[in-house]
């Protein structure tokens, strides 16, 4: 790294932030890593949590490879097409993020907001492994926005259902937090729904359980991230401000 740039904060830095810090994933992911005996510092195995490192004067790695810290935050929205897994590989011949995406960066990026194969919409896109981990960790409960077309036209009464009593699904009782109709016709239905939880496929879910059928999704928001203008599979890239929204959002706003 360069000497002129020294960060005074990585010249006393716990092992497992520094390992975060190099994209290698949550802190909690690091530390499964120094228990496993695949750290070095200078050639020295380490099993200690409480290691501390200097991130320009001393070598570490991870199963023999150097690693370095990525001091660039990098978080992306990005529109998933639908027909796209959300995943960064797949064994099969599907469509991954990593097919979509045309960004460039040598640092490991992990995505955030899970979305279905025949969804689309917002999904963010960070080489910050700890960011990644608490927006994805139904702990913090962020808050996702979708739009969703019903085959047919949502009765006042399963509208009230959906945002009072909520549903009984097979892992328990699901409502929303919110829900508006932006559209209704003689034979179809569209609406906006918010909820905090992140359940696999639980929009749909909802919906079935009282014999609507989805004929498509969109996540439109994750926390205060829209999906704005974008196009399905645009990106871009959030600003300072924007990340700092999303820092706040899951109680990052003084990390050490």
């Amino acid at each position: 790294m360069n000497e002129e740039k020294r960060n005074p904060g990585l010249e006393d830095v716990r092992l497992q932030k520094f390992l975060a810090l190099c994209s290698l994933g949550s802190r909690r992911e690091c530390e499964k890593l120094i228990e496993e005996g695949r750290v070095e510092i200078d050639g020295a195995l380490v099993r200690d949590l409480g290691a501390r490192v200097n991130a320009y004067d001393q070598k570490v790695k991870v199963d023999g490879s150097r690693v370095r810290p990525v001091l660039e935050k990098i978080v992306l929205a990005l529109y998933k097409p639908k027909n796209v897994l959300s995943a960064m590989e797949d064994r099969s011949s599907r469509l991954t993020l990593q097919d979509v995406l045309t960004y460039k960066t040598r640092a490991k990026l992990f995505h955030v907001g899970r979305l279905d194969y025949d969804s689309e919409g917002l999904i963010l896109m960070t080489n910050d492994g700890q960011l990644a981990n608490r927006l994805s960790h139904p702990r913090y409960g962020v808050e996702k926005t979708y739009v969703v077309r019903l085959d047919s036209p949502l009765p006042r009464d399963a509208e009230l259902r959906l945002m009072s009593r909520g549903v009984l699904l097979e892992d328990g009782w699901q409502k929303f937090d919110k829900i508006r109709i932006l559209r209704q016709g003689s034979h179809k239905c569209e609406v906006s729904v918010s909820l905090h939880s992140g359940k696999n496929r639980i929009v749909r879910r909802m919906f079935a359980s009282l014999g609507f059928r989805v004929e498509k999704l969109v996540r439109t928001r994750i926390g205060p991230i829209s999906l704005g203008g974008l196009k399905a599979g645009q990106y871009r890239k959030l600003s300072g401000r924007e990340i700092q929204e999303l820092e706040k959002e899951v109680g990052f706003d003084n990390r050490d």
